[in-house]
């Protein structure tokens, strides 16, 4: 499976505004909709050829979802985060933020399998644990007690950000160009160190 088949798996087929309302008629609502914060750290070179739907041969990754508004079925998503931790096309391993509420966890595992039902079909673990995420003007870092990773902006010209527009993917919005700093993962499944290698951050807008 490569990444255009992988980001067809954990996304959605169309785009549709948001909905801020936390509980309104399911009537005047489409099933569900959402937009999220993605960060990603991954194996391979700076730009991931993967994103570009040419993946390469292996592709280790920590991805930070953080749902910013939203609804499955007029329940509220807003503040819903979790990070995935995958050999692309393989396995992954998915870690659900512990300060979550039983609602929210509720609502979160209705969405899973319809809006990133790739991510779940490959899931080795789904587990609740203490997710934590710091950042400043030109670094960003999120952990999970088997995965951390740590970015900082990749420059451009002048120094500017690196925007890359147009990629197949509706998690790829407003893309911007990171390299890692630390990205990391021990587990009774794999254990692996990468630095200088992709990074990115960017926006997801999908519906279904």
């Amino acid at each position: 499976m490569d990444r255009r088949e992988f980001s067809k798996l954990v996304g959605a087929a169309a785009v549709a505004p948001v909905l801020g309302p936390s509980r309104v008629p399911f009537a005047t609502l489409r099933r569900w909709s959402f937009t999220a914060n993605i960060s990603e750290c991954c194996s391979c070179d700076i730009p991931c050829s993967c994103n570009f739907g040419r993946p390469e041969r292996t592709c280790h990754g920590s991805r930070l979802i953080q749902i910013r508004e939203g609804q499955f079925e007029g329940d509220s998503l807003a503040g819903i985060n979790f990070v995935v931790t995958f050999y692309m096309g393989r396995w992954t391993r998915i870690y659900i933020d512990d300060a979550l509420g039983g609602t929210e966890i509720v609502t979160l595992d209705r969405l899973m399998p319809v809006a990133f039902g790739g991510f779940a079909r490959l899931a080795q673990v789904q587990v609740r644990v203490p997710l934590t995420v710091s950042e400043t003007s030109d670094t960003f870092r999120f952990s999970v007690p088997e995965s951390t990773v740590e970015m900082k902006l990749f420059p451009g010209l002048d120094g500017s950000p690196i925007t890359i527009t147009g990629l197949p993917s509706r998690s790829y919005h407003d893309y911007v160009q990171y390299e890692s700093v630390v990205h990391t993962h021990r587990s009774g499944e794999a254990d692996w160190s990468y630095s200088g290698t992709n990074g990115f951050k960017s926006e997801m807008r999908v519906s279904g």
